[in-house]
């Protein structure tokens, strides 16, 4: 879950400023050979497993995939323009959440603000024993969130914004990761931009979860919460080497490892998480994908994030098995 949360986390905190300086340290780089072995394996074994440029055909029909990376990155200024020929070249750009849907979810929270506060019942600290509120209003005080607020917040939330670090929420910048800026480019250019799916997608996924199971999510991130910086950077490198499915692998692991957290409670949840948050999201996308490649005269381009395109259900391979021809591109 940490993972992910990592990845959403930019996008569900949409007012949230997200940056990706951060000094933390690569857990993967850090591993023994023989405990980074089985999970390159792991790894290793799905389709379309390291690579964040791809090309999809099936007769005239032609799209290029990008994955993504939702955080800020310096890096981005040297491949930004190893892109923007692809963006050139298209008739239309297709995203997670295009200006469309974040504007419709502004005003959703705006009207309704309890997608992301608990209006009745008993609050966090209520709930959590006073040791692990404690803990939850320290981390959250780093964060720039006063206690009282937290103690209104969905746990599923508050469980997003413990899985960016401090670092990456501080100075207010403007978030300008990967999906942001190929949207620029296509605004400067004239070109559409759709969404792959609804505003509100992902919290309708989280508000059907389990209660008791939501403060489970928070608890494990609360335990997490010594290593954030540490991860944000290990997600990072992983990404910019086109390798985001070894963080996906090692995260399995690492998690299990967590305080007080059940190894195979942890497994559980990655496989819940695994089908939830991107499986059926996966699945779902294609239909949008075919059409809109249908519909569009001349290439389009498809970003979002670079955790969707490996797998037996990534994007990839459920393009694959509709038809489509998918080759790999090197970002020169």
């Amino acid at each position: 879950m940490r993972f992910f949360g990592m990845i959403m986390g930019s996008w569900l905190a949409f007012g949230g400023a997200v940056s990706a300086q951060c000094m933390g340290q690569d857990l993967i780089a850090a591993l023994p050979a023989g405990d980074l072995a089985p999970i390159r394996a792991a790894a290793d074994a799905v389709p379309f497993a390291v690579g964040n440029l791809w090309r999809a055909t099936k007769g005239a029909e032609v799209a290029t995939l990008i994955g993504t990376l939702h955080l800020d990155d310096p890096r981005f200024e040297d491949l930004m323009p190893r892109l923007l020929p692809f963006v050139d070249d298209a008739g239309a750009i297709l995203v997670e959440a295009g200006p469309k849907e974040e504007a419709e979810l502004k005003a959703r929270l705006a009207k309704d603000p309890s997608l992301l506060i608990i209006p009745s019942g008993p609050t966090l600290p209520e709930i959590l024993t006073e040791a692990d509120w404690d803990r939850l209003t320290q981390a959250m005080a780093a964060r720039g969130v006063p206690g009282f607020m937290a103690a209104k917040l969905r746990p599923w939330y508050l469980s997003m914004l413990l899985s960016v670090p401090p670092c990456a929420m501080a100075g207010g910048a403007i978030p300008n990761g990967l999906d942001q800026r190929l949207m620029a480019s296509a605004t400067d250019r004239g070109l559409p931009i759709a969404a792959l799916e609804p505003y509100d997608t992902a919290f309708k996924l989280f508000q059907d979860g389990n209660p008791d199971e939501q403060i489970t999510l928070l608890l494990a991130a609360l335990a997490a919460e010594g290593q954030s910086e540490d991860m944000t950077a290990t997600m990072i490198n992983s990404y910019f080497a086109e390798d985001t499915r070894l963080s996906w692998e090692f995260t399995k692991v690492w998690t299990k490892t967590l305080p007080g957290y059940d190894p195979a409670v942890a497994e559980m949840e990655f496989a819940l998480m695994e089908e939830s948050l991107m499986t059926s999201r996966n699945v779902a996308w294609i239909p949008v994908i075919e059409g809109a490649m249908a519909q569009q005269e001349g290439p389009l381009v498809i970003a979002f994030g670079a955790l969707h395109l490996a797998g037996e259900q990534g994007v990839l391979n459920l393009l694959k098995q509709r038809g489509f021809t998918v080759e790999r591109i090197e970002v020169q």
